[in-house]
């Protein structure tokens, strides 16, 4: 059984989906520890409701974001973690810490990469016209939303769609596909 770590900024609404598939039997691992950097996200509430271990780590708590990240480090490590998941996590993580995690750390962004990296992805997408837009699991590594793809899924674009409809959309779409990138990743022992 995979050995889990997940690290949010906020609602958790990605992680919640996760824990409701292993606690189904979807989702063959078991989440050690989640890791927030938002004091106030709800997604620890929920984290404690399943019997989850919370930590929080505020980046204003410590000298730098090196050793900030070092201390997230430190706590997934100590816990076992073989796989770190980004389920809302609004942090660009440093080298260091990715480098603790070579290619074990993996992020969902709501949009097809290498299209629409960044914050807003699905403004992005409406702004340029697409018709079809989506979400991607990748790897992540030294750059923006630029790691190697694990898998995607597409979302149709109407044209009386807001971000705010899109956004609901690609999100139901990321509730499934997280979890099938981790199961893949499990089956297949999948790396870089």
């Amino acid at each position: 059984m995979l050995s889990l770590g997940i690290l949010i900024s906020g609602r958790g609404s990605n992680m919640a989906a996760i824990l409701n598939n292993i606690k189904n039997g979807v989702l063959n691992a078991s989440v050690k520890v989640v890791i927030s950097n938002v004091a106030t996200a709800k997604g620890l509430d929920l984290a404690k409701e399943f019997g989850i271990e919370t930590v929080v780590c505020s980046p204003k708590d410590f000298a730098s974001k090196d050793i900030y990240e070092e201390e997230v480090a430190a706590h997934l490590k100590k816990r076992g973690v073989q796989l770190v998941v980004l389920a809302g996590y609004m942090r660009v993580l440093g080298p260091g810490f990715i480098e603790a995690f070579p290619n074990k750390i993996i992020n969902i962004h709501p949009s097809l990469l290498p299209a629409f990296k960044g914050l807003h992805a699905q403004r992005q997408a409406l702004e340029y016209g697409v018709k079809v837009a989506g979400c991607t699991v990748h790897f992540v590594d030294n750059t923006l939303d630029g790691g190697r793809i694990i898998v995607q899924e597409t979302v149709p674009v109407f044209d009386e769609d807001t971000e705010d409809t899109l956004s609901t959309r690609i999100l139901e779409k990321e509730h499934v596909l997280y979890t099938q990138a981790i199961q893949k990743l499990i089956d297949h022992n999948l790396k870089l």
